[in-house]
């Protein structure tokens, strides 16, 4: 096995772990609801994505020592896009920590029904990392779509839809303003989330749809 061969099942390897990661947080945050016990979450979350950047910083130096060695352009290809995705996982696993977080800090101060509105959308994006790692693993083009089509039609929907039930919950209760702008933040967080992943599907989708490297026959001797 190739130098570069063997990077890239490390790397892949580790890129999945990165998203499992991820889907834990949300894992944990979803558990919390269904429960309906949020003390810890935080912790937990926090444990994970220490982690997360453990690895993003590990998976940094891998693809530099990589890249100072022999790569064909399909294994250039693979790491590049490996390399310019590792801050938008980061990133993602930082926005589910603040959701963890908030959702501790404003269950025991706010009814039920102002928590339900973020279980959907974690639900969905749940769902988007799930599909992004098979997109990846497999080099599935239909699927890195599908995590572009998720955010694009249903992510923003719920974003817009808890925003305007935020909005309304201040209006009927103007004295709550610090719940209100909670529950804001923590939409916010969830829609950035998606963004990161959607920035993610887009690399690779370009790495799925690339056609494969020319590869001239032997000159004759």
């Amino acid at each position: 096995m190739s130098p570069g061969e063997a990077s890239t099942l490390h790397l892949t390897a580790r890129f999945l772990r990165m998203l499992s990661l991820v889907l834990e947080e949300l894992g944990a945050v979803r558990d919390a609801f269904r429960r309906a016990e949020y003390a810890g979450l935080t912790a937990r979350a926090r444990a994970l994505e220490r982690e997360t950047d453990l690895l993003e910083r590990e998976m940094e130096d891998a693809c530099l020592a990589a890249f100072a060695g022999p790569l064909t352009g399909e294994e250039l290809a693979f790491h590049l896009m490996v390399f310019r995705s590792l801050t938008n996982l980061e990133r993602v696993g930082d926005y589910a920590l603040t959701v963890a977080r908030d959702l501790e800090a404003l269950a025991p101060r706010t009814r039920s029904a102002t928590l339900q509105d973020v279980l959907p959308l974690v639900n969905l994006l749940s769902e988007m990392l799930e599909k992004l790692a098979y997109a990846f693993a497999e080099r599935d083009a239909a699927a890195a779509r599908e995590v572009m089509r998720l955010d694009e039609e249903e992510v923003d929907a719920l974003y817009e839809q808890m925003l305007r039930a935020s909005l309304t919950r201040l209006h009927e209760r103007p004295d709550d303003v610090e719940v209100a702008l909670t529950a804001h933040r923590m939409a916010r967080s969830l829609e950035r989330l998606g963004d990161h992943l959607v920035n993610v599907a887009e690399r690779v989708l370009g790495l799925a749809s690339s056609p494969p490297p020319l590869r001239l026959p032997p000159l004759p001797s």
